[in-house]
């Protein structure tokens, strides 16, 4: 059995990297500062999916008991825990800011070349050999294996070639002006501090690690609530990446603990630039303001409450599939379909496919293939939301009831039945919580236009998306080519926009994330972390045979060319 690793590039065991060396079986990680592992005597331990789905009361208590220090790994029962994550104290995220700060200036200095094409070329080649191990850490996690594989689709195309290539054209543009050589480049803001969502940190710890292709370093929290996968990418996969470019240890430093006594170490070092913030919108606005008091940019990851709209001669077949996404992860990603805006001549159809192709989404073993929903602890939110939308005149068209991982309903499931109500009428709509916000449930709100005709509708449809208040992800259903464009044109709201096409699937080039309104910020938009975490910088370079006088009024005086008359045509 092998021992904890103890630097970033060392050689891992063929099953479980970082197996604990107490006996436990553990796959067990301590924080990664400075390039080294530090040690603590407080761990977070993660329940087996498995072990949660056939007794979650059970299981919550053994890791409660663990994390309390009333017992001891060596008294675990087989199976029921997978691994463990050191629990980081105040000193040590403190160390881990230090240790970025010192590397930023070394790490910058790495041409583009090394630390954009080649950094991004290797973890690429890496995500893609350690793919199926990704996978299978994602599925100890509880993740389900079709949203496992979705997640590591998503970081494969964050680092493909033609991403890179973007990312690259966005870093730096240069031309000539006579004899002066003349760049616009992004410059990096210094040091990143990431905190990442608990419903899938990993992808999102792997976007954040894009901010180190523009020069930064990186200090990365991974969730008490799901910890292994983080710490399993970031020391695994990149790492040893870093470690073969010569990167600095202090590169990339990742810690385990509580969000607010880390936010607020962040907010209070002068040593940290930005913090990228995943979380509700309520709190991130709040955390907004904290930042800009503290002089700390805020990259804000916020709720979503992305619209989908169907028109007329949409592809209703293919629309109903993709709304059924709005059900993966039992509702709790921040990128599904949250509200569907549909033309009034297409809703029964439409609603009728859709309720029959919810029907075969469902929960169960993470390891099952079609297992889509994960299991819900916490329900009564739902109901209550439920119950609202019914008392305001919506129509139950599927689900609404907890189920058993066979599907059985019972009010005792950890499961929740894919859930579509109908309401009839734009006006108003936003009267229904489920319409107004994220509920971050499998409950779809589809929304029937009043009839109009169709230059009329375009407009309202157009009117409805841009005045929602959030903003990350909108798609649009249609086969008109004018009505495409009609969309495209006027749809100013999010971060991103697809047309007649998966609603969460990624593209290469395209942003993963980000957005406008309460999901962005102020600041929001397409989220780019290579990007967000820099800043423009001008520069010109001649070789000294240029008058300072002659290039104050260089342009004026070209303008009126060399005797001092206006040139032709000016």
């Amino acid at each position: 059995m092998s021992s904890a690793r103890t630097t970033p590039g060392a050689s891992h065991h063929e099953d479980a990297v970082g197996t604990a060396a107490d006996g436990s079986g553990l796959l067990t990680y301590a924080s990664l500062v400075d390039g080294k592992n530090v040690p603590s005597d407080q761990w977070v331990y993660v329940v087996d999916s498995d072990a949660l789905l056939q007794d979650a009361f059970s299981s919550l208590t053994l890791k409660r008991k663990l994390e309390s220090g009333r017992l001891s790994p060596e008294e675990l029962p087989g199976g029921s825990i997978v691994g463990r994550v050191a629990r980081a104290d105040r000193e040590t995220v403190l160390q881990a800011v230090e240790a970025a700060s010192r590397a930023t200036v070394e790490w910058n200095a790495f041409p583009l070349d090394e630390r954009l094409d080649r950094f991004g070329a290797l973890l690429h080649r890496r995500l893609t050999e350690q793919a199926d191990r990704t996978i299978e850490i994602l599925l100890r996690e509880g993740h389900p294996l079709a949203l496992a594989r979705w997640q590591v689709s998503g970081a494969l195309e964050c680092f493909s070639p033609e991403s890179l290539a973007f990312y690259r054209s966005q870093m730096l543009h240069e031309s000539r002006h006579g004899e002066r050589r003349i760049s616009v480049r992004r410059r990096p803001d210094g040091v990143v501090c990431l905190n990442p969502p608990q419903n899938a940190p990993l992808s999102s710890a792997l976007l954040g690690v894009t901010s180190l292709m523009a020069g930064n370093s990186l200090v990365v929290r991974a969730p008490r609530s799901a910890p292994l996968g983080v710490m399993y990418v970031l020391h695994e996969i990149v790492a040893p990446v870093l470690e073969e470019l010569g990167a600095p240890g202090g590169t990339l430093n990742v810690v385990c603990g509580d969000p607010a006594p880390m936010l607020s170490a962040w907010l209070d070092s002068p040593l940290v630039d930005d913090i990228m913030y995943f979380g509700s919108s309520e709190a991130g606005i709040r955390f907004q303001e904290r930042c800009v008091a503290a002089g700390k940019k805020p990259i804000l990851e916020l709720a979503g409450n992305d619209t989908v709209v169907v028109w007329k001669d949409a592809d209703l077949e293919y629309a109903a599939e993709a709304l059924t996404e709005s059900f993966y992860g039992s509702g709790q990603l921040c990128m599904i379909p949250n509200q569907v805006l549909v033309h009034p001549d297409v809703v029964d159809r439409l609603t009728a496919l859709l309720a029959e192709k919810a029907a075969d989404v469902r929960g169960g073993s993470v390891r099952q293939e079609d297992v889509l929903l994960t299991p819900v602890l916490r329900n009564e939110k739902f109901f209550a939301c439920l119950e609202d939308a019914l008392s305001s005149g919506a129509e139950l068209v599927c689900g609404g009831h907890a189920i058993q991982d066979d599907g059985t309903r019972d009010t005792a499931g950890i499961f929740l039945e894919p859930t579509v109500v109908l309401v009839r009428g734009l006006e108003g709509a936003r009267k229904v919580q489920a319409v107004r916000h994220e509920t971050f449930f499998p409950l779809l709100p589809v929304i029937a236009a009043e009839p109009a005709p169709d230059a009329v509708l375009l407009d309202r449809f157009v009117d409805f998306v841009n005045s929602n208040p959030y903003g990350l992800r909108n798609s649009v259903w249609a086969g008109d080519p004018e009505v495409v464009e009609h969309f495209v044109t006027r749809i100013t709201q999010g971060g991103l926009l697809k047309v007649n096409d998966s609603h969460i699937g990624f593209l290469p080039g395209l942003p993963t994330h980000g957005g406008t309104g309460l999901t962005g910020g102020v600041y929001g938009e397409a989220n780019y972390p290579v990007l967000r975490t820099s800043h423009i910088q001008g520069v010109s370079i001649s070789d000294g045979g240029i008058r300072p006088r002659e290039a104050v009024f260089g342009a004026w005086q070209a303008m009126r060319g060399e005797d001092g008359t206006a040139a032709a045509g000016a």
